[in-house]
Order: C-alpha cells, then structure tokens, then sequence
C-alpha cells in the first residue's frame, strides 16, 4: 500500500508515468521535462494542475532532489519504473461500473466495454495498449523534433553569440579609431588656431608700436608748435620795439611734420587662408548632418527667427522707388530725383537691419526674374567701379543669389555656381550666424533649398538687393503667416 502511494505521489500529472527528468514550476508542481514543455507548447506557459500562468521568461529548472528519490525507487522491486500500460485494474467506469478496457478517442477518455455500446456507439475506440502504443510513438517523435530543434536553437545562439562578440570588438575598434581620428584633428586646429592667434598678437604689436612712434612724434611736433606759440605771444606782448625787431627776425617755425606712414591693418591678409579652410570644414560637417531645411510657410520659424525688415531710403538708387512704408521697391526708368549722399550708384538697396549674432530669417516676393538677393559687410561699396551694375558677390564681402530666367547663380568672391532655374518668385533667406551658414530657399510651388553658403562672419551683415529695370521686389512681413499676393504696380509709381 505505501509502495503504491510513493507511485502515486512520483506520477507525472500529464503523461501518467513516473518522472523523467523533473522540473519543478515556481507554483510548486512537479512533471516531466519534456512533458510540461510540449503542454506548455500547446497550451501557454500555466500550470496543468492549478492553472497559475507564468511569465514567457520563466524557466524550467531540473528538481535534483527528487531525482534522486526516482533513483531509488527505480533501484528497489516497489515500484516498476516502466509507465503503467493501462488506468488501475480496479479502476471503474463511474456511470456502469464496469472495467475500463477501452480508449474513446473522440471523447479522449477510457471506457467500458458498456459506453462503446451506449455513449461511443459511433465513436473511434482503441485497446488502452494500442492506444498506449500509438501515443508512445506519437510523444518519441515529438521529442525527436524537439530535440532537433533544442540543436538547431542552440547552435543559432551560439552563432549569435559570436556575432554580437564581434559587432562589439569591430565597435569599439571603429569607435577607438574615430576618437584617435578626431582628436587628431582637434589638436591640429589647437594648433592652428594657437599660430594664427599668434600672428595676430604680433601683428598687432607691430602695429601699435608703429602707432607709438607716430604719436611720438606727433606729440614733440605739437610740444615745438606750442612752444613757438607761447613765444609769438611774449613777443607780441613786448613793448620795446627794438627787442621786438631783433628777437622777432631771429624767430624761425618748426618745420613741417613728416607724412605719417598708414597704419596697415587688413584682416583678410592675417587671416590667410583660414576663412576658405574653416568655411570648407565647416562645410563638409553640415552637409553631413544636414541644414534644416525651409519650412513650409513662414509661421513654422516663429516670431524668435522670423524678421520683418524694411527698405534703407538713403541707400536706394536714385531709379528706386519706394513704397508701402519701405516694404517695396521698383526700379524705374526715370529717376525718382536727384542721387542722395552714401546711395548707391548701382542698381541696388539694401535694408536698415542688420544682424551680427544669432540666426534669422526672412522673405521676399519678385515680380519677374533678374534680380539678386544677398548680405554684405559695411564696406561693400557703393560706387559703380566697372562695367556691372551690381558688386553683390563680386568680392569677398558680399554673398548672393541671382535669380535668371533660365538659371540661378550662386556669387561669392568673384566666382559663380550655376544652378537649375527656378519657376517660383517667392523666396526665403536663413542666415545662421553662429554655425557661419547663409541658405537660399524656393517656395513656390513647394519649399526648396537652393543653396548654401559656408563662411566665417566676422562682421555684422545687412541684407541687400539688386533689381534689373521695370522690377518690383516686396519684403514681405508677418505676424499672420499669410504670404502676401502677388506685387501690383502702383499707380503712382513713375513708368
């Protein structure tokens, strides 16, 4: 009897046999390996017996404990460790009593010899042994194939073992290179940067100590000016004529100062080549990363970036007509008066804003191509010194676009970048001052960047325009984010 209750309490719960191999689940129940995996294969990660469900990382762990009691049960002649082949022969069927003899396989049950006659009439039934047997055969081939594909996973984690081992080793070997690459790279612009500091700080000295020698002797002249003053004034204060005669012949000025030599001082020459360097660095870096690109309507740059500027009257060309409180301007053919001091004698204006730090944005509207928009330093002249009517881009304090009827033309130092035409008139300017990037946008019919300019600004820029005869060219403002319409001529602008 107490052999029989051992048995009782080392049957696994699903397959009915001893255990093979037990695992025991966190809930506390017993079964075997490869029988709670196919039941948790078929069924989700629960316990049979209480049900309790369990997270898909939970893992079977073998119960070494009572392995050993299986050891011993199987040693001694208590208990055959063989499955039993068949349900206790004193089992009953509980509805006629009889002994269970037969499997249903429809209902998947054992039954008496009574239910193939009343309840599995037209059921598929099989002799427990047989039924036993194909289930045997049936559980060895699904541990066959779970087998395989214990391998075949094993083997794909062990793979993947490897590859991740060596993604990590190939990163940070890649990483190790990069940092190498890059720090190198840092101490050379330390470097630079470390001379070309230094060749300012010496051409500074040299200037101001030039500056000294000149204030020297600008001050011993004033010093002998002075002195031949105060004597002029004693001899005019003197009252004997004869001393007055004598003394005023001998009396001799200083003689003229020399011509001061200039103060030489040009920041493109101390600079060097360090603008187009850092301007092609700065580059390259960018267009890795990417500019941002132009925003669909202006409200998307908001009231922080967005800049609503106006015309600089003094600095129209006197063709220039202005209007709608300086937000527009068309080049007319009869001059609208006289030329105004410090305007300019090329087709061009530029705006009363500008912008030394910070970034900023705005746009404008053209009636027709031949126009070109741009930024300058102060000194961009504004005389007429050749044959061209506009010096935007000419040289290397100005930056523009010109838009053509079959091309756009990106200008900077003298040279241009041919561009594809561009159907729209609506246009936007970005400058980024503190990343050293001034970008043309197209937007219309869509939103484009056209091109952009890499450079380190170093002085404050002021947007500027050029205009060919009978153009109209409006800055257009916001709040409202409405794009203004189109531009319409104005009836008392002169033809």
């Amino acid at each position: 009897m107490a052999a029989r209750l051992l048995e009782d309490k080392l049957t696994c719960a699903i397959c009915l046999g001893l255990y093979q191999d037990p695992a025991t689940l966190p809930c506390g129940h017993n079964f075997c390996m490869v029988c709670i995996q196919d039941w948790w294969g078929r069924c989700g990660k629960a316990c049979p017996e209480c049900r309790q469900p369990f997270p898909d990382d939970a893992e079977l762990r073998r119960n070494v404990a009572l392995s050993g009691v299986l050891e011993v049960v199987r040693a001694g002649p208590a208990v055959d460790p063989r499955p039993c082949p068949g349900p206790d022969p004193g089992a009953r069927c509980p509805r006629h009593g009889l002994p269970l003899e037969l499997f249903c396989r429809t209902e998947g049950r054992c039954v008496c010899s009574a239910c193939t006659v009343h309840e599995c009439r037209l059921h598929e039934r099989a002799l427990l042994d047989a039924e036993r047997l194909h289930r045997e055969a049936q559980l060895r081939a699904r541990l066959e194939v779970t087998q395989q594909q214990a391998t075949q996973a094993e083997t794909q984690l062990q793979e993947m073992q490897q590859q991740s081992s060596q993604i990590q080793s190939l990163a940070c070997t890649l990483a190790s290179s990069v940092s190498s690459k890059f720090s190198s790279l840092q101490q050379a612009l330390e470097m630079r940067r470390a001379v070309v500091l230094r060749d300012i700080e010496v051409a500074k000295t040299q200037v101001l100590a030039q500056a000294r020698d000149e204030e020297q002797r600008l001050k011993v002249h004033l010093e002998a000016l002075v002195r031949h003053g105060h004597r002029i004034q004693e001899l005019l204060e003197q009252v004997d004529d004869r001393t007055f005669l004598q003394e005023s012949q001998l009396l001799e000025p200083p003689g003229p100062v020399e011509p001061l030599t200039p103060l030489q001082w040009d920041e493109d020459q101390q600079l060097g080549d360090l603008k187009e360097l850092l301007s092609q660095l700065c580059g390259l870096l960018l267009e890795e990363r990417g500019h941002p690109g132009a925003p669909a309507k202006a409200a998307d740059l908001g009231p922080m970036d967005y800049r609503n500027l106006t015309f600089d009257p003094a600095s129209a060309n006197r063709h220039f007509y202005l209007s709608r409180q300086d937000q527009r301007v068309k080049h007319c053919r009869q001059p609208c008066g006289p030329a105004r001091p410090g305007s300019f004698e090329l087709w061009q204006v530029q705006c009363a804003q500008s912008f030394q730090a910070g970034q900023h944005y705005w746009e404008v509207r053209t009636s027709d191509h031949s126009v070109t928009l741009g930024v300058a330093y102060p000194q961009l002249t504004r005389c007429k010194l050749g044959p061209h009517t506009d010096n935007i881009g000419r040289g290397p304090s100005s930056w523009g676009l010109c838009i053509q009827e079959d091309s756009v033309q990106a200008w900077h130092n003298g040279e241009a970048q041919r561009l594809p035409a561009v159907s729209g008139r609506l246009l936007g300017v970005d400058l980024d001052l503190a990343l050293g990037c001034l970008t043309f946008y197209s937007l219309e019919p869509q939103a484009q960047p056209l091109h952009t300019f890499h450079a380190l600004f170093t002085q404050p820029l002021t947007p500027v325009f050029w205009l060919l005869e009978g153009r109209t060219l409006t800055l257009c403002h916001q709040p409202g984010a409405m794009l203004p319409p189109e531009p319409q001529e104005e009836a008392s602008a002169p033809s």
